[in-house]
């Protein structure tokens, strides 16, 4: 190993636009396997079936790519301008998380990891492989591991540095390189992401149920979200910032460097009306590079249906009629269940709409 390859390894992720650089080793997780069959024998994954199919990679790193000797694991942040939950006041329009308003940060990242790989290989040789969310690798907890921040209550990693807007991304080598101290736990007494959650999504600290969590129910689930959770859902049409919004840790939190990350003005508080119109081609358009392209239309339609049901607005429910035989059951199960909500918000009496037919 070349003396001082490390330091000059941070130095050059710092320039490729990274705002932290850690590195583990790929068997520092050995209690993810226990932790992660614990979640999936409780259900708490949902129909995120890919959790169970892929868990004895996504369990042990040492597993999915042997020969690997070192995890470098890297932090960037996308730390929000403003307030991040003011547009759930807005209930008119749509509440769209943070990391989504703009240009979708898998692609920014991997650029940057790959760029970062390459100079690796060209300083000290080595094989190298790049991961930012796209392969079964327990990134949290390498995190904690190389010490780029910790896993808090929520779940999610926390930063002294950066609080908890930031994007993570992984180079795994077959360089033996001088590993960081793990990070450890300082939440404290602090439950404040866990107390504004708002459908219970966290049965105790540090565990989270996805099947009743925002982020899970209006981008990874399929099919009509069980009554009992919609209205819980709000405003928030594709994912949920509440829990990290809340971590006093913020205080810390950089501004992000990247302009790809600063929200599209069209899309931090759109309007309901507008977007319960589109049709798929306009959809696409409007979502043209956006993580949000990633659900399609229906998926999307039936969150900002929900919204509207949550609206109190009687001026929209026009706008959820229109959409009440829509060709995706789904869809107009919303619809409907939206009209029904707005009816009896304005009147106190039943809506005399047809209940949808019951999805199988």
């Amino acid at each position: 190993m070349k003396d001082g390859l490390k330091q000059r390894l941070v130095a050059q992720a710092r320039a490729e636009g990274f705002d932290a650089c850690r590195l583990c080793r790929p068997g520092d997780v050995g209690h993810v396997p226990e932790r992660l069959a614990a979640f999936l024998a409780r259900g708490y994954h949902g129909q995120m079936g890919w959790l169970a199919e892929r868990s004895a990679w996504r369990g042990a790193p040492e597993v999915l790519w042997p020969e690997a000797r070192t995890v470098i694991m890297l932090g960037e942040s996308y730390t929000p301008e403003g307030d991040p939950l003011a547009g759930l006041a807005r209930r008119d329009c749509g509440n769209i998380s943070v990391y989504a308003r703009n240009r979708d940060y898998h692609n920014t990242v991997k650029k940057r990891l790959k760029r970062l790989a390459r100079w690796l290989i060209e300083a000290g040789g080595g094989e190298v492989k790049v991961f930012v969310d796209t392969a079964p690798v327990p990134e949290k907890p390498l995190g904690q591991a190389a010490g780029l921040g910790w896993q808090g209550k929520h779940t999610n990693l926390v930063s002294r540095e950066l609080g908890s807007w930031f994007f993570l991304g992984s180079v795994f080598t077959t360089l033996d390189l001088e590993t960081d101290p793990a990070e450890v736990d300082h939440c404290g007494s602090c439950r404040a992401c866990l107390d504004i959650c708002p459908t219970d999504a966290f049965p105790a600290p540090y565990q989270l149920d996805a099947r009743r969590c925002i982020s899970y129910l209006t981008i990874e689930h399929r099919g009509p979200v069980d009554e009992d959770l919609r209205a819980g859902l709000g405003n928030r049409i594709y994912g949920c910032d509440d829990c990290l919004a809340v971590c006093p840790w913020n205080k810390f939190a950089v501004a992000a460097r990247e302009v790809k990350y600063h929200a599209r003005e069209d899309l931090v508080t759109p309007r309901l009306a507008e977007l319960a119109t589109l049709n798929d081609a306009g959809f696409r358009e409007t979502f043209s590079g956006s993580p949000i392209k990633r659900i399609g239309r229906d998926r999307f339609l039936r969150n900002v249906l929900y919204a509207i049901g949550n609206s109190g607005d009687p001026g929209l429910r026009g706008v959820a009629q229109a959409q009440c035989e829509d060709a995706d059951a789904a869809v107009a199960d919303a619809a409907r269940w939206a009209v029904l909500r707005l009816d009896r918000d304005a009147n106190g009496l039943a809506s005399r709409v047809k209940p949808a037919t019951p999805l199988a």
